[in-house]
């Protein structure tokens, strides 16, 4: 399964101080795999935009909301992934959690 066909589409904007993308792309390559080990999670991707270089796109998915709030925000891995990533942000990211509508384009 894709991720964005998981039930719960987790999204964050992520603004990186200036001057410290690399270092961040580099800790986000090894955090990666850290959520993506974590039950309940259907895979997770970090886009770069193209009109603000030091912001990206965080896009998760989970099984549902508590695998992602409770579960992993409650590990040990969790722990790791803050310690990789969190000093890099600021303002510090909203998280908001999506579910699927009815509306689509036809495939």
């Amino acid at each position: 399964m894709h991720l964005l066909d998981a039930p719960v589409l987790e999204h964050a904007l992520l603004d990186v101080r200036p001057g410290q993308a690399a270092q961040f792309e580099a800790a986000m390559t090894e955090a990666l795999p850290i959520i993506q080990a974590v039950p309940g999670c259907r895979g997770a991707r970090v886009t770069r935009c193209l009109e603000r270089p030091d912001g990206y796109l965080l896009l998760v998915g989970w099984d549902s909301v508590e695998a992602h709030t409770e579960g992993f925000r409650g590990s040990p891995a969790y722990e790791r992934w803050r310690a990789l990533l969190h000093h890099f942000y600021d303002p510090f990211p909203v998280v908001e959690h999506f579910v699927r509508t009815g509306i689509a384009t036809p495939e």
